[in-house]
């Protein structure tokens, strides 16, 4: 398939994307702020998390399979459209007097079966649709897209709570998913569908993918640190929230969401427009040592100004982590495997997150109650010594030289030999 001039129709699915990402943080953030209010625990916030993530970790690698074998615009709009059928769900348990925690587990695990489909094709996706020059520029507008959840979400979101409730914020994300199903077709039939291939046995399909991690040393060393590094920006994730809910309300909390994200914003716009020329591995581990020592500070405090300054930075640096592993990944995998590829990283890769969501709210909470300074703190004290283990893990990154070969070794650019 011919890859050039297919940027536009790239900006026209990202597009989608982004709206989904702000419709899904509106959700994200009104049902934690729902659900803190509730329960008072960070366990229990940390709970619906950990079920919204673990169907899309199960199923990455037999998604991946699937975008590899059937049309993957398809598979996006499949996705997109039938994961807002848990959203429904919890929607009309609330219309109905008020969902408990079950329902809404229940929805969330609803929509994130349906929504694991999304990952590997839209990934493969850009593959399909653009030239190895434009990965980089297009890697930034990905990471600018997945923060609009951190940048636009909380604030609308905290805004929107002052005049109405949960159940607006959930009308809103179902809507979205409309938009991203149209942007999804419109540019299925702008490249033409995808003939489905059935030559292989699926199991034999999903080794494959092991297989093709397994015939580069730095692309398997890369992914087994980066399960390490989601471990702990996993926890942050799940414990930022009840540390300032747990001495502010939900406005402010949306404001402080929304001044810290833009931390990402500024980053994803430089490298939306400029990319990066090169030295892909020493910003990786300088990128992700940076982004521990931020969040570190980030629990240091109990005051909303260094709180947002710490914040601020910690999302300026994953840009720069996310675009280099993006590209040393992308280059380093055939064509042909992307799917089956991406959806095993995905797998591997985020396996720590799996850890962050099961134990990170109980430590805070029990923290908390040891402490007698409440969750808040126990989440701060979480916070902080995970911060300063990403540090010492990404410090790890810039020195095996299987990794740093990547960067010189690229897929297009010469034969790639795989253990098959």
């Amino acid at each position: 398939m011919e890859r050039r001039n297919n940027f536009n129709r790239f900006l026209l699915l990202w597009t989608g994307e982004l709206v989904s990402s702000i419709g899904g943080g509106l959700t994200s953030f009104g049902l934690g702020v729902y659900i803190f209010r509730q329960t008072g625990s960070a366990a229990s916030m940390a709970l619906v998390t950990l079920l919204g993530f673990l169907p899309t970790l199960l199923l990455s690698v037999p998604a991946g399979v699937l975008a590899d074998r059937y049309d993957r615009r398809l598979l996006m709009m499949i996705g997109d459209g039938c994961s807002a059928l848990g959203i429904l769900y919890i929607l009309i348990c609330m219309m109905n007097g008020g969902a408990v925690l079950t329902q809404i587990c229940t929805g969330i695990l609803i929509s994130a079966v349906f929504s694991a489909l999304l990952e590997p094709s839209f990934r493969a996706t850009i593959t399909d649709l653009l030239t190895k020059e434009e990965y980089s520029r297009a890697s930034g507008l990905v990471s600018l897209a997945g923060s609009a959840r951190y940048l636009f979400s909380p604030i609308i979101a905290g805004f929107l709570l002052t005049v109405s409730d949960v159940k607006l914020l959930l009308v809103i994300d179902i809507c979205t998913f409309i938009l991203t199903v149209i942007s999804a077709a419109v540019v299925r039939k702008g490249i033409g569908s995808k003939e489905s291939r059935k030559t292989e046995a699926f199991l034999k399909s999903m080794k494959e993918g092991w297989r093709v991690l397994c015939g580069k040393k730095g692309v398997l060393t890369l992914v087994a640190l980066s399960s390490g590094i989601t471990l702990f920006m996993g926890i942050f994730q799940i414990l930022a929230e009840p540390l300032i809910l747990s001495f502010a309300d939900a406005k402010t909390l949306g404001v402080a969401e929304t001044i810290c994200a833009c931390g990402m914003l500024v980053s994803g716009v430089i490298l939306g427009v400029k990319g990066l020329k090169g030295q892909y591995v020493r910003t990786l581990g300088l990128s992700l040592i940076f982004s521990g020592l931020f969040m570190t500070g980030f629990g240091l405090f109990e005051e909303m100004i260094p709180i947002c300054i710490f914040g601020f930075l910690f999302f300026a640096s994953l840009p720069f982590a996310n675009n280099c592993l993006d590209y040393l990944i992308r280059t380093n995998i055939p064509d042909e495997a992307q799917g089956r590829a991406w959806g095993m990283i995905g797998f591997l890769s985020q396996l720590g997150y799996v850890v962050a969501y099961a134990i990170s709210g109980v430590m805070a909470d029990t923290l908390g109650r040891i402490s007698g300074r409440g969750v808040g703190r126990g989440a701060a004290s979480v916070i902080i010594a995970s911060g300063i283990f990403l540090a010492i893990i990404a410090s790890v990154i810039l020195f095996p030289k299987s990794i740093r070969e990547l960067e010189d070794s690229s897929c297009h650019d010469r034969p790639y030999k795989t253990a098959l």
